[in-house]
């Protein structure tokens, strides 16, 4: 069993925060050819792997002596937690961190049967022979040095959680005005068609399926528009006084939610930006093309720095 103080308990979360940070970044940066701040955070911790360690280490204590039986709690240990975080985030932020989607057996694209054997295995690695190596260390170091360094450690993760949290919250309600923007511009569009085809006008209209891209609708509405007004100024009795009132506010609607759509474009917020560009597997269904937008404008901000 292992008998560590609180302080103790959260220093080895911190170093494993920290050790999953440089693994995690050096790997993705090779890959990427260029370096990436991986994680939620801006500061190098990831606390998911600091979490997975701790619980690693929790789970295993009562079975310290059977190989087998600290596979299998492992494997269930490491895999709830998976499964509890990625639902907990993609619930409150409206993103997918992490996506096996792709592997097989997996369940919603949180877990994956893959991942859950692995996790059994370094379960095994982390309690025989890493976690040792890390305590031999850690006990080298005077108490006194442990806990002021834990104390400022911990000052110091709060403030940027709590940044990094924020940053989360309002890319998420970017995601939605997005969203709400796009939505007000399709039913805009609806009521033109509407328009049109009472009319009479014999302008071919592109029928929507889901599939149009924003740049597309816009472009379309603003066809739409242009057609409808050269058309009133050629065959003003076809369309009476309360049509042309209708087509004039929803021409306002459309220039209010463009302004807002550009608004909602841009990131502004150093955070944002950053958790865009440290997680570039960031995934989500239902927003997948206004987060790409984002991804697409936190990309040309940081290019045009360098």
């Amino acid at each position: 069993m292992y008998q560590y103080t609180a302080i103790q308990w959260l220093f080895f979360f911190y170093f494993y925060c920290f050790f999953g940070w440089v693994f995690e970044s050096s790997f993705v940066s090779i890959k990427s050819r260029k370096f990436v701040n991986r994680g939620f955070m801006r500061g190098p911790f990831l606390p998911i792997y600091g979490s997975g360690a701790v619980m690693m280490l929790v789970v295993s204590m009562p079975f310290q002596d059977n190989i087998l039986l600290t596979y299998i709690a492992g494997c269930m240990g490491a895999t709830s937690l998976e499964l509890v975080t990625g639902i907990t985030m993609e619930t409150l932020f409206k993103v997918r961190y992490w996506d096996y989607s792709g592997q097989r057996f997996n369940y919603k694209g949180h877990i994956c049967l893959s991942s859950t054997i692995a996790w059994g295995f370094l379960t095994i690695l982390m309690t025989e022979l890493v976690h040792r190596a890390v305590e031999r260390v850690i006990f080298i170091i005077p108490y006194k040095a442990v806990t002021v360094a834990t104390v400022l450690v911990t000052v110091y993760i709060i403030v940027d959680f709590t940044l990094s949290f924020k940053a989360a919250l309002d890319l998420r309600d970017l995601l939605l005005g997005l969203e709400r923007a796009r939505a007000e511009m399709e039913r805009i569009q609806k009521r033109l068609d509407v328009i049109i085809a009472v009319a009479n006008d014999e302008l071919e209209t592109r029928r929507q399926n889901g599939s149009m891209r924003i740049d597309e609708l816009m472009e379309n509405i603003e066809g739409k528009f242009t057609s409808l007004r050269e058309r009133i100024k050629l065959t003003p009795s076809d369309f009476l006084e309360d049509i042309r009132e209708e087509i004039a506010e929803l021409r306002g609607k459309y220039t209010v939610e463009k302004e807002r759509r550009g608004q909602f474009g841009r990131l502004k917020d150093f955070y944002q930006r950053n958790l865009i560009k440290g997680n570039p597997g960031m995934y989500s269904k239902r927003f997948s093309e206004a987060l790409e937008e984002l991804k697409k404008a936190a990309n040309e901000r940081i290019d045009r720095k360098k």
